[in-house]
């Protein structure tokens, strides 16, 4: 999986992208989106309450 990752983002930035590069890009990923969550379900109310 991680290779065809890999492969489609090489064909479409017509760069050379191996594996390790796209498994650190989805670890990162995943925590910025993981602190975002957590970040949305402590603020979220007060966030919700001032916009509204």
């Amino acid at each position: 999986m991680m290779a065809a990752l890999a492969k489609a983002i090489s064909r479409a930035t017509r760069t050379s992208v191996d594996v390790e590069t796209v498994k650190v890009l989805v670890i990162f990923s995943g925590a910025g989106l993981l602190l975002s969550l957590v970040a949305a379900m402590i603020y979220g109310q007060p966030l919700n309450a001032a916009l509204f």
